[in-house]
């Protein structure tokens, strides 16, 4: 999951998390289909369940379970290279996130005559080519809402001092 986040796409079965409930909603701002502002509020819990872990609690248990993550790590397809380096990077691709002011305007992608899908919203791109551009767990945290993504920034941020500066034994 971690390595994914930071990849162009990431398989919904390998979400940490069960994905928020309710249909992605969208609005218009002038001639523009936007993202929903009432479509951030479906990531508020997640975001308080991130915000109710104590941290350093959370850090004591990775560095306990760290042999294990690296096995599996490697096990994955990366001997000789560190989770924890993979761990640190994405973090930091995470924080380096854009806030761009107002709101996100999205577009539908072009379907071909053959593919109709049944649920159409879950396919929706950033109109901005640079924000499509981003990993996935960028473009996820830009669909939780500029408040939400603030919030986990700052926790991230938190993560990263913890596993960023005190060496997994």
């Amino acid at each position: 999951t971690v390595d994914n986040l930071g990849r162009a796409q990431v398989s919904s079965s390998l979400w940490p998390v069960k994905p928020p409930g309710g249909q992605f909603t969208t609005g218009r701002s002038g001639e523009a289909e936007v993202i929903a502002t009432e479509n951030y509020s479906r990531y508020e819990s997640h975001v308080a369940v991130l915000e109710a872990v104590d941290t350093a609690a959370a850090a004591q248990a990775y560095r306990r379970l760290y042999p294990l993550l690296q096995q599996s790590y490697e096990d994955l397809g990366y001997p000789g290279k560190y989770f924890n380096d993979r761990l640190v990077a994405v973090i930091d691709l995470l924080l380096a996130t854009p806030e761009p002011p107002g709101a996100l305007r999205v577009r539908l992608p072009e379907f071909g005559a053959d593919l109709k899908p049944e649920r159409p919203w879950v396919l929706y791109e950033y109109a901005d080519p640079a924000l499509q551009q981003l990993s996935a767990g960028q473009r996820i945290l830009l669909r939780m809402g500029p408040d939400n993504l603030r919030r986990v920034k700052t926790r991230l941020r938190e993560i990263r001092a913890e596993v960023a500066t005190r060496p997994a034994s």
